[in-house]
C-alpha cells in the first residue's frame, strides 16, 4: 500500500483454524523492494537475525474495492482481506486491540479453513531454506514468524 509493505510480526505464526486468534504485532512499514529479501540482518540493527520469505502472493480487500478501502479499514482497526499465497489462502481478518500496535489475526471460515498447522511448513517459498538451518543464534531460539 502506498509503495510500502504493511507488516505484522506473528509470534506464533498464522493459523488456518477460525477458532484460533493469534497475536499480530504491527511493526514498521518496509519498502516494497524488501518483499523478496532473505539473509541476515546484523546484530544491533532493527529486526536483527535471519530472515526468510515464509509466504508470497497477493491480496484483495474482502469488503470494498482497492487501496482506499484497505487504508480506511486499517484506520478503523478492522481489516478483512482475501489472501492468494503459496501457503495462506482465503479470508483473514486483522482486528486491532486496545493496546497500540497489537492486533489479532483470525482465519475466516471458508474453503481454506483447516486444523492443519501451516507453520510446520517452515521453508522459504523463494530459497527453500529454513530458519532452523541457520547458523545465527537468534534464529535457533525460535524467533518470530512473519508473513
Amino acid at each position: 500500500m502506498q509503495g510500502l509493505l504493511k507488516s505484522w510480526a506473528l509470534p506464533k505464526g498464522p493459523s488456518l483454524n477460525p477458532k484460533q486468534k493469534h497475536l499480530a504485532v504491527q511493526v514498521e512499514d518496509h519498502p516494497y523492494e524488501y518483499r523478496n529479501f532473505e539473509g541476515t540482518i546484523p546484530a544491533g540493527n532493527y529486526g536483527a537475525g535471519d530472515v526468510i520469505v515464509w509466504d508470497s502472493g497477493t491480496y484483495e480487500p474482502a469488503h470494498g474495492d482497492g487501496e482506499t478501502a484497505v487504508l480506511k479499514a486499517l484506520r478503523k482497526g478492522a481489516l478483512s482481506v482475501r489472501l492468494h499465497g503459496k501457503k495462506l489462502n482465503g479470508e483473514f481478518a486483522l482486528v486491532r486491540l486496545k493496546r497500540a500496535r497489537q492486533w489479532l489475526l483470525i482465519k475466516k471460515n471458508d474453503e481454506f479453513a483447516s486444523k492443519r498447522d501451516v507453520t510446520r511448513d517452515d521453508r522459504s517459498v523463494i530459497s527453500g531454506k529454513r530458519l532452523a538451518d541457520s547458523k545465527s543464534p537468534s534464529s535457533r531460539r525460535g524467533g518470530d514468524r512473519s508473513t
